[in-house]
């Protein structure tokens, strides 16, 4: 079985010379690293918020590559399928300010008729969004003892990702699409935070669910040989970290069929009811992105042994091929 090491005191992501620091690799149970990204040109940062409610599923990327700023507001309706997208490239990441820790301060973009400001404080983040006819207005909590995943991915000294996932927030506002509002309350809320260096071409998985007590997080491809994994539960709020890397089986020619993801830990099948298909291509930045919406099922195992049902969590599977 493999281990990774936890990490518990606060650390820099990078040394003076902008490469890997040694003592950030490993997880933690809430942020610590400070995302001190040296250079320009490689720099990956960006925030992704999924927000899942009784009758929405949305999407919020705000993100600044350096040479491009790639920002999005997704909205799938979960009776009709019908999707609102809206998406926007700016040259150079104008206007998009990015902090260098998550959950603290405010991170921003503006930028081809989108505006997302995201709101950080100790007990929450307030999730702003609009763009034509479409705005977005939550608060996701964040209770006390709630525990997130962090990770350092190290490809090199030279390349590698800093990632927080926070899955199971309770979140709750206001979607207002055209001329209609939508109040909710009882959704939850999925945190993609992102600091680092990328190889310029890479393919990764990633699923994220949740059901009362209970979150999902799995990951695959990307952290391939790196001694790192994005893998954990959510238990009660707490993090039981997966330090194995999972075995992802599907169909490419038919996103619609079940999704296995399996390991020492885990047995997982999930069901999609939805797939959303992106794709960019601007030379030098391109993108294939297939991401399901659907249910998870099976078992997972704790670190004390307990065999959970994983039926009837909500959320998404996908897959991403960049060139970035």
């Amino acid at each position: 079985m493999a281990t990774e090491r936890e990490i518990t005191e606060p650390v820099d992501l990078c040394r003076p010379d902008g490469r890997l620091d040694p003592a950030a690799v490993g997880w933690t149970r809430r942020p610590l690293h400070r995302g001190n990204l040296r250079g320009w040109g490689r720099r990956k940062r960006w925030e992704y918020w999924g927000i899942v409610t009784p009758e929405h599923i949305v999407g919020i990327v705000a993100s600044t590559l350096d040479y491009a700023g790639v920002h999005g507001i997704y909205v799938l309706d979960r009776e009709t399928g019908e999707e609102t997208t809206r998406d926007a490239t700016v040259p150079f990441g104008r206007g998009a300010v990015m902090g260098e820790r998550s959950g603290e301060g405010v991170n921003e973009v503006r930028g081809g008729g989108i505006e997302i400001v995201l709101s950080n404080d100790a007990s929450g983040t307030v999730i702003e969004a609009r763009a034509a006819g479409v705005r977005l207005s939550v608060r996701a909590e964040l209770p006390r003892g709630h525990e997130s995943l962090g990770v350092v991915v190290p490809w090199s000294t030279r390349r590698f990702q800093y990632t927080v996932k926070d899955v199971g927030r309770p979140a709750s506002g206001t979607l207002i699409l055209g001329a209609r509002e939508y109040v909710f309350d009882g959704a939850f809320a999925v945190l993609d935070h992102g600091r680092g260096k990328w190889p310029y071409a890479i393919s990764w998985n990633w699923a994220a669910g949740y059901k009362p007590g209970l979150g999902v997080q799995f990951g695959g491809k990307w952290t391939e040989g790196t001694g790192s994994t994005e893998n954990a539960l959510i238990v009660d709020g707490r993090v039981h970290k997966i330090s194995d890397e999972l075995q992802w089986d599907y169909d490419r020619e038919n996103w619609s069929r079940p999704w296995h993801i399996t390991g020492e830990r885990v047995d997982a099948e999930f069901r999609p009811f939805h797939t959303r298909t992106a794709k960019t291509d601007l030379l030098v930045l391109a993108n294939d992105v297939h991401q399901c919406f659907g249910t998870f099922h099976g078992r997972a195992r704790t670190d004390d042994g307990r065999r959970l049902d994983l039926d009837g969590a909500v959320g998404w599977a996908e897959e991403t091929r960049n060139r970035w």
